[in-house]
């Protein structure tokens, strides 16, 4: 059994196992196992090792604990539409170049602000079943340029799994490139630096398909010595590794903090790739969402302490008709939008201007 396995079966999957180490009253501990019924804790050991327990308000705490404040029914479950881009159970096309395929409902981390906690820990009726329709749609829709593995964390997949995702899309010749969404190297990064057959498998196929692994540090200190190795082992293999972070309250809505991430992650080879606006999820924009003139001077002040490298990514929202960049605020009233992707090609690359409020989080 590999030192990632032995975390994941270690995890903490109630509150209860972990109140004393977190100072929690009986209270607080009945009210979180009840949040835990509609959305799952898990977090494994290595990441739980991170939080600073003193600190009621520590962002590792934040990030990895359920809060009372899920508990709160504004938002939605499916922020992008990802329902009405689905063709086949498993797959979506949403943007013509891209096929997304949701590879599992498991993750290293359970992340409290997920946009997926419809399906994180819960339901599998959304996850590919059947691989064959599914690679059978690539190779038919000659448009799409790539491939995103995500979930769930893809990496939770097992060897064999990613194995076979990789020998059915490494020879669909219109193919460019596969990517893995994954959270290991940040939350598990043993997943990566301890398992040998994982490395050699995304090197063979490395060398046939090119490979990407699309990660998400959102706070300095993910940033560790481990993180780095593990992104450090993947680039020695090959796999460039390119990072989207979410703007959270309370996690990273300080330049500073945000700034010293972006240096951080430029400094170990990661290549910043998003800055995305929190969603209104459900149980999730009550307490994580920056409104969207804030972002941009949070996201705009910490792009300043950066050198030309850390300034390669782009402050954006990923809406239902698309990932829309945000340019910034032209007057007091309005700011300015533009289409970065579009699911509508009559959008592509269309500049627009919207009234936005200072406490405004998204657009509707």
């Amino acid at each position: 059994m590999y030192e990632w396995e032995k975390l994941i079966e270690k995890g903490y999957r109630d509150i209860g196992e972990v109140k004393e180490k977190l100072n929690l009253t009986a209270d607080e501990v009945k009210r979180i196992q009840k949040i835990e019924e509609s959305y799952p804790m898990f977090v494994n050991p290595y990441y739980f090792s991170l939080i600073r327990s003193e600190d009621p308000r520590d962002p590792i705490r934040k990030l990895c604990i359920p809060s009372v404040e899920e508990a709160r029914r504004c938002g939605s479950f499916d922020t992008s539409g990802e329902a009405s881009n689905t063709v086949i159970a498993g797959l979506q096309h949403k943007y013509r170049e891209t096929a997304l395929i949701l590879s599992t409902n498991q993750c290293a981390m359970y992340c409290r602000h997920c946009f997926r906690k419809r399906l994180v820990g819960l339901s599998e009726e959304e996850i590919s079943k059947e691989l064959e329709s599914i690679f059978a749609y690539i190779r038919e829709h000659t448009e799409l340029s790539n491939v995103l593995i995500s979930g769930g964390d893809a990496f939770m997949n097992s060897n064999q799994t990613i194995r076979t995702y990789l020998e059915g899309l490494s020879g669909i010749g219109h193919l460019d490139l596969i990517r893995f969404g994954t959270r290991t190297p940040v939350v598990l990064p043993q997943r990566i630096t301890t398992d040998t057959e994982l490395k050699s498998i995304l090197k063979e196929y490395s060398g046939k398909k090119r490979i990407y692994v699309v990660t998400q540090f959102n706070h300095p200190r993910e940033v560790t010595r481990e993180a780095v190795n593990a992104v450090e082992q993947l680039l020695e293999i090959g796999i460039p590794v390119k990072n989207q972070t979410v703007l959270l309250r309370g996690i990273n809505d300080d330049p500073e903090v945000l700034g010293t991430l972006l240096k951080q992650l430029t400094r170990a080879g990661v290549i910043p790739y998003y800055i995305f606006q929190c969603r209104p999820v459900t149980g999730v924009m009550s307490h994580f969402q920056v409104p969207l003139r804030e972002g941009y001077h949070v996201v705009e002040t910490a792009k300043q302490m950066q050198n030309g490298q850390g300034k390669c990514f782009r402050y954006a929202l990923s809406h239902p008709t698309g990932k829309i960049e945000i340019l910034g605020p032209l007057n007091k009233e309005n700011m300015i939008f533009k289409y970065h992707q579009a699911k509508d090609v009559k959008d592509q690359g269309r500049i627009f201007c919207l009234p936005v409020s200072e406490e405004q989080c998204w657009l509707n």
